[in-house]
């Protein structure tokens, strides 16, 4: 059975998410330049070396993607507001036309009776600050700081809530220690230092904003489900290791003040010098926390590979066009996990859940019904985590519209609307429409 809105609290919001380099167009507007499109012009960083300087063009056709989330009931739109855009070179002078450009873009959510969900920032580093070391630099924390208050004093009136960073793990090891993303960086110690950094920077940001009045602040962290290969004590030790690092390391830096010993294990050697000084300023309270959650990895021993030494292994279940297992027992899993050992009451958004698919038009329309089965799996998984206890006040389905996929460049499709790259036409896709159905008033 397909849940509904009626099947959740009535104060529940239903909302879809995007992020700004991957729809804006980062060459319009007077946006500088970022490490993505550094990374992009590398050879072998991204599918056909492609980058986001019109990606969806976002910039000048923002009022008929807010009115497709309008027409399909949505309550609440989760976006990004780009560092690059906003400050050209990162500090100093302020973009008058980036600004006026958010300023345009909250006025036509309130419009349209979208409430604003903020992310301060989603991955785009400007240039002038990665070439002084970016997350890598400890002054990061301070150049972040002063960008949210610059954004904060132009929107924060409206703003409904404000995350700080969509998810730390990406930012600081997808990318400094595996190099999937920008920078690209292979580097333990750059990767132990932007894993501290991440949080410092959030933590400073929430101090600035908190000392100027601005109200629900909180940040976005990505969860994945950790599975043993096997019963086998490596296996097991293996998994938990991963786990450590990818779900536990940044809510148990900012709730507990710490971080778990199975990932300091080999982190540790690399952290910046006092590193403990830091924890009161990164565990500041949180008003919300933001669940990004996608899907689960199964996790076998390595022993001839260096720390963490472990190996993905193909699971079972079906996948999605980003070869990521469908399972929404992990949802449900984490936002009742999160809710017993760390955040209690606090409230939490799932802020992302959705599936890249090889979507199709066929005779004018995109028939997606895996997406509608993995959407209401896991807006079920959901249900199911508020009926057990678990404070889940909304749900924002990742993407609104098919974007610039990072590294996969626009090969994979995770939006509810079709986007033609060529002629940038927007078509609502069948998921879309089952959305809308379900959420109707």
């Amino acid at each position: 059975m397909k849940p509904a809105r009626t099947d959740f609290p009535e104060d529940f919001l239903f909302g879809a998410a995007t992020a700004a380099y991957q729809i804006e167009g980062s060459a319009y507007g007077g946006a500088g330049p970022c490490h993505w499109d550094s990374f992009a012009a590398t050879p072998g960083n991204v599918v056909r070396a492609e980058d986001g300087s019109v990606a969806c063009d976002h910039y000048h056709r923002w009022e008929g993607d807010l009115d497709l989330m309008k027409d399909a009931g949505l309550d609440a739109y989760r976006f990004s507001t780009s560092w690059a855009r906003v400050m050209p070179e990162g500090r100093g002078a302020v973009n008058a036309e980036g600004l006026d450009y958010y300023d345009r873009l909250v006025d036509g959510m309130l419009a349209r009776g979208l409430k604003p969900f903020q992310t301060l920032y989603h991955w785009e580093m400007p240039s002038a600050l990665a070439d002084l070391g970016g997350w890598t630099n400890r002054d990061v924390a301070h150049w972040f700081a002063d960008f949210a208050e610059v954004i904060t004093r132009r929107i924060g009136d409206r703003v409904a809530a404000v995350a700080t960073i969509n998810e730390p793990w990406c930012v600081a090891w997808l990318s400094h220690f595996l190099g999937h993303h920008a920078p690209g960086k292979r580097d333990i110690r750059a990767a132990a230092r932007a894993m501290h950094h991440v949080l410092l920077a959030h933590g400073a940001a929430v101090e600035r904003l908190r000392g100027m009045g601005q109200p629900n602040l909180g940040i976005v962290l990505n969860f994945d489900h950790c599975t043993p290969a096997s019963d086998s004590a490596a296996d097991v030790l293996t998994t938990a290791t991963q786990d450590a690092i990818f779900n536990r390391w940044f809510i148990e830096g900012i709730t507990r003040g710490t971080y778990p010993a199975e990932a300091l294990a080999g982190l540790a050697p690399h952290m910046p010098k006092d590193w403990q000084a830091d924890m009161p300023l990164i565990g500041q309270k949180l008003d919300w926390l933001g669940v990004n959650y996608y899907s689960r990895h199964i996790h076998a021993f390595a022993p001839d590979t260096p720390w963490p030494h472990g190996r993905d292994v193909p699971g079972p279940l079906p996948k999605t066009q980003m070869g990521w297992e469908i399972y929404p027992e992990g949802l449900y899993g984490f936002l009742t996990r999160l809710s017993r050992d760390y955040v209690g009451d606090l409230p939490i958004y799932v802020t992302e859940n959705g599936m890249a698919n090889a979507d199709e038009v066929l005779n004018g329309s995109v028939n997606d019904h895996v997406r509608e089965d993995y959407l209401f799996a896991h807006l079920d998984a959901t249900r199911r985590a508020i009926a057990d206890g678990a404070n889940v006040k909304g749900f924002f389905y990742w993407s609104l519209l098919d974007n610039y996929e990072w590294a996969f460049g626009y090969e994979k499709r995770f939006g509810l609307v079709h986007v033609d790259f060529e002629t940038l036409q927007r078509l609502p896709k069948a998921s879309y429409h089952a959305l809308a159905r379900a959420i109707a008033r």
